[in-house]
């Protein structure tokens, strides 16, 4: 199927900046973490837009925003577009919503051209993609193909809320003690298409629009504790101390140093949490807790980059009195893009005279879950000096309109 766009860039730009303006902070940065009363401003809003492009808008009981076309043939799979919503803490105002955004505008423009399609079409809102109120990360994707477990709506965040506690609150009917009636399954959707800023460098340094998805490096969460002996921070001599945060520090070096190695190449290594306890000044502490965030293109590879740092700490616990526990919150295999989408996409690209890259995912995306039910294709766009995470993120209207045309041609090849 081809026809003339009608994507409408001027409105699709409104209504990013004024998203963006919902959990906006003093730092100029966005907090719209999951299931909070800023998301649900942020539902509610983009229900609004769902439903001004003629979808027909309802959650799922992982919380996730569904706005939905029929197709002249209902039975048949769905041609699925989406991102997410939700924000780190102090983040930006185009990461994830702008997937969300192209395509209730690809959906509006295909409800104003009257097209036919047989299949339905649906644009998808995960919920809690980041990962930054109960820190495990795309959540609502995992739920959709089947990999949450009663376990995880037991996790609470730093006001000790429940997950299950968040959903139910949230409204719209969510109940998740009936999670198993969301689950998608192979055969349901016949394609996911996810367009999202890159949140990477090359594209801005390489002065290319947008670039081609071919595979999503796997994202692994752990959360380390380590534990040894309180005591007096001017009473305890230094031989005799057994410190659990001069133990994090040794293993947080050695975690940048493994990464750094010729033999972990593409692995990167984050701690981007760390507490200690009791947490006094004057006090040395017995129990020190961090983050530790491994991904890599290559599952073995990031295996084998864990395995040292386990090693590793092993060693110093032994050498400094201390013990330890691995908690994974969560560990994801890397996956490919569908080969025949990634085609599909260059081939419109190219038609459209723009240049795009084929690339690797650094970071995780909902389109990695869905991966594991049905064929997936991603579309980055270019994302100033690379930032993102950040107040500093910034896109161009223009490489954001390059993608959406890109998506709009692709899912009318599919539906």
């Amino acid at each position: 199927m081809q026809t003339v766009s009608k994507i409408n860039g001027e409105r699709l730009y409104t209504r990013i900046m004024e998203l963006g303006e919902i959990g906006k902070n003093e730092q100029n940065g966005v907090e719209r973490r999951a299931l909070s009363k800023e998301d649900k401003e942020a539902h509610i809003l983009v229900s609004k837009w769902m439903e001004e492009a003629g979808l027909t808008v309802s959650h799922d009981n992982f919380g996730n925003l569904i706005g939905r076309i029929e197709g002249t043939k209902p039975q048949l799979p769905v041609v699925m577009i989406g991102s997410h919503i939700d924000s780190v803490r102090n983040g930006g105002r185009f990461d994830g919503i702008i997937g969300v955004l192209a395509g209730i505008e690809i959906a509006h423009a295909i409800s104003l051209l009257n097209l036919a399609h047989e299949h339905p079409i649906e644009v998808v809102a995960f919920c809690e993609e980041e990962g930054s109120r109960f820190n495990d990360g795309l959540f609502g994707s995992r739920g959709m193909v089947g990999k949450i477990t009663k376990a995880d709506f037991n996790k609470v965040d730093e006001n000790h809320v429940t997950r299950y506690e968040a959903l139910k609150s949230f409204g719209y009917g969510i109940n998740p003690d009936c999670f198993e009636e969301s689950i998608r399954t192979n055969g349901e959707i016949k394609l996911y298409l996810e367009m999202h800023i890159e949140q990477g460098p090359y594209l801005d340094t390489t002065n290319q629009s947008v670039g081609i998805v071919q595979g999503i490096a796997g994202p692994a969460w752990y959360t380390i504790k380590l534990e040894g002996v309180a005591g007096h921070a001017g009473t305890v001599p230094m031989s005799l101390r057994n410190d659990p945060l001069v133990g994090a520090a040794e293993l947080i070096v050695e975690v940048d140093k493994v990464c750094s190695g010729e033999s972990a190449k593409q692995t990167v290594g984050t701690v981007g949490i760390i507490q200690a306890y009791p947490g006094g000044s004057n006090i040395i502490p017995n129990v020190v807790e961090f983050s530790l965030d491994l991904r890599d293109i290559n599952l073995s590879r990031r295996n084998r980059v864990f395995n040292q740092i386990e090693t590793k700490l092993k060693q110093i616990c032994k050498e400094r009195g201390l013990a330890y526990t691995i908690n994974c919150n969560m560990e994801i295999d890397p996956v490919e893009c569908s080969k025949e989408v990634v085609d599909r996409l260059s081939v419109v690209s190219e038609t459209k005279g723009i240049t795009a890259p084929i690339m690797v995912s650094g970071a995780g995306h909902d389109a990695m879950l869905l991966a594991e039910i049905t064929d997936i294709g991603m579309i980055f766009v270019r994302c100033r000096d690379g930032i993102s995470h950040n107040p500093k993120e910034w896109a161009e209207i223009a490489d954001i309109i390059n993608g959406t045309e890109i998506l709009y041609e692709t899912v009318l090849n599919y539906i």
